[in-house]
């Protein structure tokens, strides 16, 4: 009985060894080392941008041009629509907080190569960027903004404001900036509010305002339409040299407002220069390229803007205008330089 269980033992051994053998190998196959391996994971190679989709973002421009109810952003819109190349040039007009903001996005903001600024939003950045003035340079002087100071009958004089309610538009607009700093300038203290022209305009048919400040092209359709008691006028403010870094003399007559001002007179103030702006690029790099093609473009379709379905402005334009307190971009120059004199005189 014994024997036989022994026989059994080695028969069933003798079933297993094929088993055994065909494990075997796959055992000395494993690894020797047996810790845990952190799995890689490949990354995928990124898609290479197509052709045209390289040519395209080549020649785009990106334009700051304010707030969407304003006017700089409908310039920027109409520049935008006469440039246009194709893929040789596409500029994108950008909608920002407004034309003081335009300045800071110029600077900073991605993908941004031209702005439409006030001359004097370089004074904010006078400390914060000392070397302002050679970091952007001028394309274009578009457009004077004229500086309204509407008052009520009771206010005869500047100084008759000191302590009053003197209204700047809503934050962002050229008034809600460069009133302040203009007031500023002329030491006066004044009560500023920051609310829309329409509802001041109404507080000061009722003596709950005393001024509203307005700075943009004349006429101002609030002062052409509009039904004012006599007494109502704009107060002038004289050009003098703390003026002079930024602001051009200018005036307000029978012509623009006839309702306010009687024929032959004059009220004089001053203006700030709306500017075409763009960022001072290295020489022969491919934004300072766009650049130049950008002006190219700008220069030579002048008078399809000047044309009809625009806006009045535009039949302003004098291409060879300065903007007080900067440079002109090299390739702006240049185009000037090719042009015969009768033909800038007559831009």
């Amino acid at each position: 009985m014994k024997r036989l269980t022994g026989l059994r033992r080695l028969l069933l051994l003798a079933s297993f060894a094929p088993l055994l053998l065909a494990i075997q190998p796959w055992a000395d196959a494993r690894p020797q080392d047996t810790r845990p391996h952190k799995i890689r994971l490949a990354r995928p190679e990124p898609p290479q941008p197509r052709p045209q989709v390289i040519s395209m973002n080549a020649w785009t421009i990106g334009l700051a041009g304010g707030l969407l109810e304003g006017a700089p952003i409908r310039l920027a819109a109409e520049i935008a629509r006469v440039v246009d190349d194709g893929d040789n040039l596409h500029v994108l007009p950008v909608v920002t907080r407004g034309a003081a903001e335009n300045l800071n996005s110029l600077l900073y903001l991605r993908g941004i190569d031209a702005a439409i600024i006030n001359s004097d939003a370089l004074e904010e950045y006078k400390i914060q960027v000392p070397d302002i003035q050679r970091r952007i340079a001028y394309v274009l002087n578009l457009f004077p903004s004229e500086l309204h100071i509407f008052v009520r009958p009771e206010i005869r004089t500047l100084n008759d404001l000191a302590g009053k309610k003197v209204n700047f538009n809503t934050l962002g607009t050229a008034a809600a900036y460069s009133g302040p700093l203009i007031f500023s300038r002329l030491n006066l203290e004044v009560e500023k509010t920051f609310i829309p022209h329409q509802v001041a305009l109404e507080q000061m048919r009722k003596g709950e305002m005393a001024a509203v400040v307005f700075i943009t092209s004349k006429p101002v359709d609030a002062f052409v339409r509009g039904r004012w008691e006599p007494g109502f006028k704009f107060l002038p403010l004289p050009y003098e040299s703390k003026f002079e870094d930024y602001y051009l003399p200018a005036a307000l007559d029978g012509t623009d407002y006839p309702n306010l001002i009687k024929p032959g007179e004059r009220v004089s103030t001053i203006a700030v220069p709306t500017a075409l702006v763009a960022f001072n690029w290295p020489a022969n790099s491919n934004r300072s390229e766009r650049v130049a093609r950008f002006i190219d473009h700008l220069f030579s379709r002048i008078d399809r803007l000047q044309g009809p379905g625009f806006d009045p402005k535009w039949k302003s334009i004098n291409l060879a205008a300065t903007v007080p307190g900067l440079t002109r971009v090299p390739a702006a120059q240049l185009w000037l330089d090719r042009q015969p004199r009768a033909t800038q005189a007559s831009q």
